[in-house]
């Protein structure tokens, strides 16, 4: 029996992987929008920052299925990996920063920090769902895979899958980091200050699904 194309290139990439070496996919364009795994709906110019203060100019975008950075180079994605040695990433003015294997985007930057870590699912379509010495960027290594199994895809999407996306707010103090999606949560992350904040929450209607209107909400809370 013969063997899938896709089964064939995952087979190619899984080789290419165990031995260490840089892996490709062929890239498709995003210009009709068929790539809804990305948060921009193009991909931009974005500069990688590194820890030892070099920089480097690339085309990217963010996928949030793999929570990757990716850049491309002619019809070529690359995911970006050694996200140790990143200071931040900035993709058509957004600010990003390297958190473990993923990048959460910067919405407030103060005493008391506030990003968004966006994480998309990838489902089929009509099913139900609920609310860095030496140049480190010129020698990281660069994968993009494509893991059928696992749901992870820098190619067009099948027509048959959507992606939907859920957000995951995060507050920094200092080396802590606190989480929360909702207004009950981020209540209890400033006990002492809970009762304030709920009234200016009610008086300013903020709206915990609107990441513009959680800055204008966190502006407040680091002046008080």
């Amino acid at each position: 029996m013969k063997q899938s194309h896709n089964q064939s290139i995952v087979k190619v990439i899984a080789v290419i992987i165990l031995l260490g070496l840089p892996a490709l996919v062929s890239g498709q364009s995003t210009k009709d929008g068929s790539m809804p795994q990305y948060l921009f709906s193009q991909f931009g110019s974005g500069t990688i920052r590194m820890k030892n203060g070099q920089a480097q100019t690339q085309v990217m975008n963010y996928n949030t299925v793999t929570e990757k950075m990716v850049f491309t180079k002619g019809d070529k994605f690359y995911d970006l990996t050694n996200t140790e040695v990143v200071d931040t990433i900035k993709i058509e003015g957004f600010k990003f920063v390297p958190v473990g294997k993923s990048f959460y985007q910067v919405l407030w930057d103060g005493k008391i920090n506030l990003y968004i870590q966006q994480i998309g699912s990838l489902l089929p379509a009509g099913k139900a769902v609920g609310y860095g010495g030496t140049s480190q960027t010129a020698s990281a290594d660069y994968i993009s895979t494509i893991n059928l199994s696992g749901m992870q895809w820098n190619l067009k999407l099948p027509p048959d899958y959507i992606v939907v996306l859920k957000p995951v707010y995060w507050i920094r103090r200092g080396d802590e980091w606190s989480e929360f999606i909702n207004e009950k949560q981020f209540l209890k992350l400033f006990p002492e200050k809970s009762a304030i904040l709920k009234e200016h929450i009610k008086s300013d209607k903020v709206k915990f699904d609107k990441p513009e209107s959680l800055v204008k909400l966190m502006k407040y809370l680091n002046s008080l």
